[in-house]
């Protein structure tokens, strides 16, 4: 079995988005030569972003999906919308200076912003996307005391107005749950609906007249003359550059194999309930934010249609785990002691692409194949803005990326030794977690 029919069928679980979505067209696979400005490989985000950002300049892109768009992370993430990166400012400012600091605050947040842009620009309104902002709930002093110092960081330093801090209180109202000590309201954030927002993309894209070809994984991607050429089972693109937008499924086939190993994967579990009584619902989240804890093995969660979305970390290895489904089930409860009763609807599970350095990475591998990839659990917002990045530098153009500088890249050292690394992390941050460090 191929790679790419392996991680097929590993990742056939369905999910509350994939039960939920609009149709997405009928989507032809490639047969025969193609010619193309930009050839793109990989129909999630960051494809369909640069695909958009190319024909606005006059350039005319293909993309090919070894499946179907959304098949991968852009249709199996919580769906989070959040002006971040893994790494903390206050730490970019200490490593690299302030001015650094403050060009990836303005890069996060212009990541926030294209969304609310395509969404709008593509007329997505099953997108359903919410800018009320997301709640860091800390379940101890310790983090709480943390989160309260990077906001007032970002306040004094970066003068960000949108960070407020929560006590006790305010965030049992904020989640109807008692089982955090405070927390920070940042008010730009917020939610959406993941393979809506996707599906919306890839239909107003087909609807502008650009090609996207499914069921059309890349083999082969070569220099051929002043070109590139990329080989399918059925046929052949013919561009003069080349986009690699695979992300954490850059192992599907051979042509996108070398960006695997600056990669380590990481599988992420969500689960979904049964819509809620009225009553029920009324009392969980009611202001309707999105919300994370602190502990080491992030939870996150949100309400969406009457439902708790709950998820996190700490899934391993290419299947679905039913170990992991029951430990967010019991750290849902954990935290909302009221839903112990309510039915699961939905389990499922996708990857997600952790860098070295905990940010994401974009530009040139050469002169002729650009990529993006790399985003740390941040992906909605941040794979839309890359996909700008890429069509400025297919353009020609240098754009300010600051430490997402693809220079910057590094491969992971030992890489057949990652997964048992993983766990090995893994298992020691699901420790102090559950001592309460």
């Amino acid at each position: 079995m191929s790679n790419a029919a392996a991680w097929q069928s590993l990742e056939a679980a369905p999910s509350l988005w994939r039960a939920t979505a609009n149709d997405l067209r009928s989507l032809p696979v490639l047969h025969g030569d193609k010619q193309a400005d930009v050839a793109i490989i990989g129909a999630g985000y960051t494809g369909l972003s640069a695909a958009h950002h190319l024909a606005k300049s006059g350039l005319n892109p293909i993309v090919i999906e070894a499946n179907q768009p959304g098949w991968g992370a852009s249709g199996r993430n919580g769906g989070v919308i959040t002006a971040k990166f893994r790494l903390p400012f206050p730490a970019i400012a200490a490593a690299h200076g302030k001015a650094m600091a403050r060009r990836m605050y303005e890069i996060a947040h212009e990541a926030t912003d294209i969304v609310a842009e395509l969404v709008e620009a593509f007329d997505i309104a099953d997108a359903a996307l919410t800018r009320s902002g997301q709640v860091k709930a800390a379940h101890n002093q310790e983090t709480l005391n943390y989160a309260v110092r990077e906001a007032e960081w970002l306040r004094s330093e970066l003068g960000d107005t949108t960070m407020s801090v929560l006590d006790a209180d305010q965030v049992r109202e904020e989640t109807g749950s008692a089982g955090f000590v405070g927390g920070v309201l940042n008010a730009g954030s917020g939610g959406i609906h993941p393979l809506n927002y996707l599906r919306g993309l890839a239909n107003g894209l087909l609807d502008r007249g650009i090609y996207i070809y499914a069921d059309t994984p890349a083999l082969g991607l070569r220099r051929e003359g002043d070109g590139i050429l990329v080989e399918t089972p059925q046929g052949t693109v013919r561009a003069r550059q080349a986009i690699v937008a695979t992300n954490s499924y850059s192992d599907l086939t051979a042509a996108t194999a070398y960006y695997r190993t600056t990669l380590i994967p990481f599988r992420s579990a969500i689960i979904a309930t049964d819509p809620l009584s009225p009553n029920l619902a009324a009392s969980v989240m009611p202001t309707r934010r999105t919300y994370t804890e602190t502990k080491r093995m992030m939870r996150w969660f949100r309400m969406v249609d009457d439902r708790v979305v709950f998820g996190g970390r700490g899934a391993f290895g290419k299947k679905d785990s039913p170990a992991a489904f029951r430990a967010l089930h019991k750290a849902m409860v954990g935290i909302f002691p009221q839903l112990a009763d309510v039915p699961l609807a939905y389990r499922w599970s996708g990857l997600v692409a952790m860098t070295l350095d905990s940010v994401p990475h974009v530009g040139r591998a050469d002169d002729r194949v650009l990529f993006a990839m790399g985003y740390n659990g941040a992906g909605v917002a941040m794979a839309s803005l890359m996909g700008r990045y890429l069509a400025a530098y297919a353009r020609g153009e240098t754009p300010d990326v600051g430490l997402l500088d693809a220079a910057r890249m590094r491969h992971v050292p030992f890489y057949p030794l990652r997964e048992p690394a993983v766990r090995m992390v893994a298992g020691w941050y699901q420790f102090l977690d559950a001592i309460g460090r």
